[in-house]
């Protein structure tokens, strides 16, 4: 997890690794072993400036996307904080063994329609299904 969590930062990780089981458990090790970091304020730039690092870019259609990056943090330090006492590879294992490793979590709360649209890339928007359970 560290590793992932660097390679993101330094832009070293494989673009390949750059997956969503990926993506959780780089929030959880910026949540949780980087306090110098504010997950919400600086995930964003981190995510993008991989993105580019590794070839890729950052558009209306592609690339970071903002309300998926929050939703997902809000989910990541929710998940931790009722598990306080877990290792971290422990709860990231359980992280994604429960409803939020699939990778389709997030339409429980949104249409594929709002999420995908390029308003919820660029911004934060709240979920049109049913409120989200993580505090901001």
């Amino acid at each position: 997890m560290e590793a992932i969590g660097r390679g993101l930062i330094d832009h070293s990780l494989a673009k390949e690794r750059w997956t969503h089981a990926a993506h959780f458990a780089a929030a959880l090790w910026i949540i949780l072993r980087r306090p110098d970091l504010s997950p919400s304020r600086d995930m964003p730039d981190i995510i993008r400036s991989y993105n580019e690092a590794v070839g890729g870019m950052n558009s209306d259609s592609a690339g970071y996307h903002e309300t998926i990056t929050q939703a997902s943090l809000r989910a990541a330090a929710a998940f931790a904080a009722e598990r306080p006492h877990m290792p971290l590879h422990l709860l990231c294992n359980a992280l994604l063994a429960s409803p939020l490793g699939r990778k389709d979590w997030l339409l429980a709360y949104w249409t594929r329609e709002r999420l995908f649209s390029t308003e919820a890339r660029r911004r934060w928007i709240e979920p049109d299904i049913a409120p989200l359970p993580f505090a901001p």
